[in-house]
């Protein structure tokens, strides 16, 4: 599903970015994981075409990203609280989102139901702009929006931070489900070792740019993550 080619990315002759070659199935879902400055902001940013690659280049679906944008319809992300509009309420943002992929009102609202779970009374109904809301719960809007439209590339830069603990626990049931019954291609950065080992089949460790581990998650795996780090 996607494929990365030599890919780098340089700034004022520092490299923070430098990967020769990584593919991603469709389905898979992957975990990026490293120290901060170890670029897997970047590689996202890159994968979604916000930046421009110094080398290389990266295809999703066959189609190289920073071509044309004919991969943004299957291709859905949140990577920070600026993908939001602050001054939208909730319903407001997950509208207008829905207008931009094409999908009803009736169609969202559908959606949303599906998620009253995960929002805990504390997203729909509360008259109140995104700008206003707690971290946590800007993080949860921005997630849910992310699923409108049923795309088949799912990008999350660090989705557990700010979360309670049971919000986590159903966020990693829900991104289990997305993999499990929907065949979605699900791409996950996080500073959590437990929670990307429970919900990634596969994680990848950058270190100053570079991929320097490529595991199969198993049993063994957090043990080995965690002794990596503790260096």
């Amino acid at each position: 599903m996607i494929t990365i080619y030599n890919l780098s990315k340089t700034y004022n002759s520092n490299t923070v970015l430098n990967i020769n070659g990584l593919s991603i199935p469709k389905g898979q879902s992957f975990g990026l994981v490293g120290n901060n400055g170890a670029g897997k902001t970047t590689l996202f940013s890159l994968l979604l075409d916000l930046i421009n690659p110094t080398t290389g280049y990266i295809k999703s679906n066959n189609i190289a990203v920073h071509e044309c944008e004919d991969w943004k319809p299957f291709t859905s992300a949140f990577i920070d609280e600026s993908f939001l509009i602050g001054y939208l309420t909730a319903e407001e943002y997950f509208y207008f989102i829905g207008e931009l992929r094409g999908v009803s009102k009736k169609e969202v609202d559908a959606l949303l139901a599906t998620f009253e779970d995960f929002f805990h009374g504390e997203i729909l109904e509360q008259k109140k702009y995104l700008r206003d809301m707690s971290k946590g719960n800007q993080k949860k809007a921005g997630i849910v929006a992310t699923f409108i439209g049923n795309p088949k590339v799912l990008i999350l830069d660090e989705p557990f931070a700010n979360l309670d603990p049971t919000t986590q626990f159903r966020l990693k049931k829900i991104i289990k489900e997305l993999t499990e019954k929907r065949d979605v291609t699900v791409l996950i950065s996080s500073h959590d070792l437990l929670h990307v080992t429970e919900v990634c089949e596969r994680i990848v460790v950058l270190n100053k740019g570079e991929v320097v581990k490529d595991l199969a998650t198993s049993e063994a795996t957090l043990k080995e993550l965690e002794a990596y780090f503790a260096g």
